[in-house]
């Protein structure tokens, strides 16, 4: 037994050690594929949070962090396990921020991470079916599960009268999974859901899909779908037949494309999108202004968390291996010194002066359960080709 003990900590030492040059951070997204419009804004705030680190010069003896990008294409998930691997064994890797779709989020994690014992914290991935995934303690998310997203979006549709929809959903384990938690929420509530219908990405055509849904009736027509791909089909369909004139739009479609293909026929449509109206997120979206990039956008805050957390982790556990997710949960949650962004030389010094932190970060991270986001959201209407907020939850 003690020589048990021995080996394991020489190997937690030598994690430690191995990365005091440089430790490198995979970012797995889908820079191609339905949400390839988001995925920008989301690397550049995990890519920010690693800068800063860096620059602080007080991470692991002077380390600094190298982010290394993986292409999950959002939908494929052989694609995705073959980009994680490189990140693992050629890229040699500590840790990934990713996925971001839910399905090929966990097909990496049980093909890749698990095997490999390499944690991931997922900026974006909403699946209920992750928060109860077999995970080894390697797998968080700074987004919150759908099934908080359902009651969001039923209670929002509700308080605006509406009392009937129809529902389409792009078929995979994100849209099913929003499409399932809003019918569930939305009848509990004495609504109607007229039908739910899946529709697949990629076509060119979707008059069929739209024309069932029409003939099923409802108020407006949720559109469970991607941004850049069969939500965006969907919708333009349902314009150009006259069968929905509003619609209302999840996380997967929130996007200026949208509104860029769409057109005035998007106004007056509303939706949601995590964020929240707290000192840190307009902390962030001032430092995201300064980097060039938009920091308002779809599940970017969330992102720039993702990476801040499994830096300041590896901080806390004095090493790169996957020790570092077991102290995931004590540097999201109170108590603690509070942590905003921009702050994260000051969290490392604390850290090293055996402080307790609680990171708040851009998202006013929360972490419950099996380690996922408590969930607050925006929502907003389409008003004059530009999102418009109405409120926070």
């Amino acid at each position: 037994m003690k020589k048990l003990l021995l080996a394991t900590a020489a190997t937690a030492l030598f994690a430690g050690a191995a990365s005091a040059e440089e430790v490198k951070v995979g970012i797995l997204l889908g820079f191609t594929g339905p949400l390839e419009s988001t995925v920008p804004a989301m690397a550049a705030g995990a890519e920010l949070a690693m800068k800063e680190v860096s620059e602080s010069g007080k991470f692991m003896g002077g380390s600094t962090v190298t982010p290394v990008r993986g292409d999950s294409t959002c939908v494929d998930a052989a694609a995705a396990q073959s980009a994680a691997e490189r990140l693992v064994t050629s890229d040699k890797v500590t840790a990934i921020v990713g996925g971001d779709c839910s399905g090929v989020t966990g097909a990496v994690l049980q093909n890749v991470a698990r095997p490999n014992g390499i944690g991931m914290v997922s900026p974006s991935a909403t699946s209920p079916a992750l928060s109860t995934a077999e995970d080894d303690g390697l797998f968080f998310r700074t987004a919150p599960s759908d099934a908080r997203q359902g009651e969001v979006m039923a209670d929002i549709i509700s308080e605006r009268g509406i009392t009937s929809v129809a529902v389409t959903y792009t078929n995979n384990d994100y849209g099913k999974g929003v499409a399932e938690s809003f019918q569930k929420a939305f009848e509990a509530k004495g609504g109607k859901v007229t039908l739910s219908s899946a529709h697949e990405d990629g076509k060119a055509d979707y008059s069929a899909e739209v024309a069932a849904l029409s003939s099923a009736g409802g108020e407006l027509l949720v559109v469970a779908g991607y941004v850049d791909q069969g939500g965006k089909g969907m919708i333009q369909a349902s314009l150009d037949s006259g069968a929905f004139s509003t619609f209302f739009l999840p996380d997967g479609m929130y996007g200026q494309s949208l509104i860029d293909a769409i057109g005035a026929g998007l106004n007056g449509s509303f939706g949601d999108v995590p964020g929240t109206d707290s000192e840190g997120a307009a902390k962030y979206q001032e430092m995201a202004k300064a980097a060039g990039f938009d920091g308002t956008g779809a599940f970017s805050g969330e992102s720039y968390d993702a990476a801040a957390l499994i830096l300041l982790s590896m901080a806390a556990a004095n090493s790169t291996g996957k020790e570092w997710t077991g102290k995931v949960m004590d540097i999201a949650n109170a108590p603690g010194e509070p942590i905003l962004p921009g702050e994260l030389g000051k969290a490392l010094d604390l850290i090293a002066a055996g402080t307790d932190i609680d990171y708040i970060g851009a998202t006013a991270v929360e972490l419950v359960g099996a380690g996922e986001s408590a969930g607050n959201y925006r929502e907003y209407t389409v008003k004059d080709g530009a999102f418009v907020t109405d409120k926070f939850r």
